[in-house]
């Protein structure tokens, strides 16, 4: 299983100033709510200060026999109140958190709805959502906390040690010197936590990856026995993440453990040196007991150091995949072209069912291929090598040909989900790409080749293209689709749950639930890719009767292997190797081309004499 691209490469790929660049941009819509926060701790951290400087006047007190109940209180209280403030600002830090995740994947999953066909093709779409599921937590912290966790912790680092300057100069040397030593070993650890975090969040997205695949194609895995390997394939990517999780756990705890390292040689270090000094009349008893308590309170400020240190590289390399899968290419439709050329973020589903996403245009559409060159990728060979036809609006053509001829390609040219390397597509003479997307998908009906239909009830997949569809129009398109019946036979009617991916329904009911979802749409052109390969011979017939009709008042392109459909079009396309070799009636092509002639004999001849005694027809 592959990513987006290999870590080793990956990894690299995300200059840091992108990266800070990309945090910056989650962090600045939560600015306000941020410096809250970092308030809040400011002053948690200065009743901490406080804290040593009251310990010192109650040793001093004791010393000289005062009374110290005030102090006492005084130290109760910024203990209650420090407490009480650190409370307040840690959730402020955690909901302001969780706005930020949120806001991010709301981005995230516009746009990648948005991607461009080829990109989700060359993309595993569980590696894709992991980027919006875990990646997207990682932020959680690093754009919230560690940017706190860095101003606080270095705000009181500094006035800690300006505190303990003024304590004992010697003894501050001796603690910055242990500090020092210890904190350059803690940032070799850095790029080794980012590293290690990195792959895990890989090996996640692997494990997604593996486990979609496996749901997709649950009966074929039973059926071929293979749980046994696909479980294996899983263990192996689980223990990818765990190996690299634990690497990741491994250098951070090392990190971590280095504070507790450099306080607790300071303390040694300053205790004996203090202690010298104390003996030596230098420094006072209070003084040290104070110096002491700050070098304990100094854990903080440092621990949160580090803590932002690793927090940031964590969430960099979730970042840096966060940007890889934001980097892929979009459809250039709607909200994101204008958001895109005003200079905004580019976020949101674009296909809210707004007024420029409706059918536009009267009557049929005609469609015109103009020396159409494509292939799929630059690596691969040409699918397309100069398409040319014509098709006027209204009525039906067919599309027929060996498998690889192209001829599904058609329809994705059309609907513009691939672009056309050389020459035109025109649909009512106009290059689909001076087409505003929303609008010329608004006009086609698509039932593809193997009929998805959605998890969720039969109604909502009905509506699906026509969410604003009435009840009326719903009752007769199921008429029209032969899919009355089923409703009535549902426990539920239209509110039947279908399962995933149809799993509740036949092939052929799929199909037809499919055909509905086009014709309810109301389009001006219905591109059918093999729309009745699954159906029996009696619902075939009827279907056929159906797009019969329909292609009086709409354009129908049909791409079928069934004599029974391709005899009932007005104008036949034969396609070979990429190319167009003929054009013609069921007629003209049996007498004049050879391919047709040949398909014609060997796969449908004898459906074609049931159709001519009006027989229903069935599978060729």
């Amino acid at each position: 299983m592959t990513a987006i691209e290999p870590a080793s490469e990956a990894a690299t790929a995300v200059p840091a100033r992108l990266v800070w660049r990309a945090l910056y941009a989650h962090f600045r819509p939560h600015r306000a709510a941020v410096a809250l926060g970092a308030l809040l701790a400011l002053i948690g951290a200065a009743s901490g200060l406080a804290q040593p400087l009251a310990a010192k006047a109650l040793v001093d007190r004791l010393g000289q026999d005062e009374p110290i109940a005030a102090v006492l209180l005084a130290l109760t209280a910024l203990v209650v109140f420090g407490t009480a403030v650190d409370a307040l600002g840690s959730y402020v830090l955690e909901r302001t958190a969780e706005s930020v995740v949120l806001a991010a994947r709301r981005s995230l999953i516009g746009r990648l709805l948005r991607l461009r066909l080829p990109e989700v093709e060359k993309t595993q779409p569980g590696d894709l959502m992991s980027r919006i599921t875990s990646d997207t937590t990682l932020l959680r912290a690093v754009t919230t906390q560690s940017v706190v966790s860095a101003a606080t912790g270095g705000l009181s680092f500094v006035a800690t040690l300006v505190l303990m300057g003024f304590m004992d100069p010697v003894l501050l040397g001796v603690t910055l010197g242990v500090i020092v030593l210890i904190g350059g070993a803690v940032a070799l650890l850095m790029p080794r936590i980012a590293a290690a975090t990195r792959r895990s969040q890989e090996a996640v997205g692997e494990i997604s990856t593996v486990l979609e695949r496996a749901f997709g194609a649950f009966r074929t895995i039973k059926a071929s026995g293979a749980e046994a390997r696909e479980t294996a394939v899983v263990d192996a990517a689980a223990e990818r993440a765990w190996r690299h999780g634990v690497k990741s756990a491994k250098w951070q705890s090392l990190a971590g453990s280095s504070i507790g390292l450099a306080v607790q040689v300071s303390f040694l270090a300053v205790l004996g040196i203090g202690g010298a000094r104390v003996a030596s009349g230098a420094t006072t008893v209070s003084s040290l007991i104070a110096f002491l308590l700050f070098l304990f309170y100094l854990i903080e400020p440092v621990s949160k150091l580090v803590e932002a240190a690793t927090q940031f590289q964590v969430g960099s390399a979730a970042v840096s995949r966060i940007l890889e899968a934001e980097a892929l290419e979009v459809e250039e439709a709607g909200e994101a072209r204008d958001a895109r050329e005003a200079g905004g973020p580019v976020g949101g589903p674009a296909g809210d069912g707004g007024p420029a996403e409706r059918a536009v245009g009267a009557g049929p559409a005609s469609v015109v291929f103009d020396d159409v060159a494509f292939r799929y990728r630059d690596d691969l060979p040409p699918v397309h090598h100069g398409v040319s036809f014509e098709v006027p609006g209204r009525g039906m053509t067919a599309f027929v040909g060996p498998s690889g001829a192209g001829k599904t390609t058609v329809f994705g040219l059309i609907e513009r989900f691939y672009e056309a390397t050389g020459g035109r597509v025109l649909v009512d003479g106009r290059d689909v790409r001076e087409w505003p997307l929303a609008e010329l998908r608004a006009s086609i009906g698509y039932v593809e080749q193997d009929a998805p239909v959605l998890s969720g009830t039969l109604r909502e997949n009905l509506t699906f293209a026509a969410p604003d569809a009435t009840e009326e129009e719903i009752r007769q398109v199921l008429v029209r689709a032969r899919l009355d019946g089923l409703v009535e036979r549902l426990p539920d009617g239209l509110d039947t749950v279908v399962g995933h991916r149809g799993s509740k329904l036949s092939g052929g009911e799929r199909q037809r639930v499919a055909i509905a979802r086009a014709l309810l749409r109301k389009p001006r052109l219905l591109l059918l890719d093999e729309a009745t390969s699954q159906l029996d011979a009696v619902n075939e017939l009827a279907l056929r009767d159906v797009v019969a009709e329909v292609a009086r008042d709409v354009t129908v392109l049909v791409v079928a292997h069934r004599l029974s459909t391709v005899t009932m079009a007005e104008r036949i396309v034969v396609m070979e190797a990429g190319r167009v070799r003929a054009v013609g009636t069921h007629a003209e092509l049996v007498a004049g081309d050879e391919l047709y002639g040949e398909l014609a004999a060997t796969q449908f001849l004898a459906a074609a004499e049931g159709a001519k005694e009006g027989a229903p027809v069935g599978t060729a």
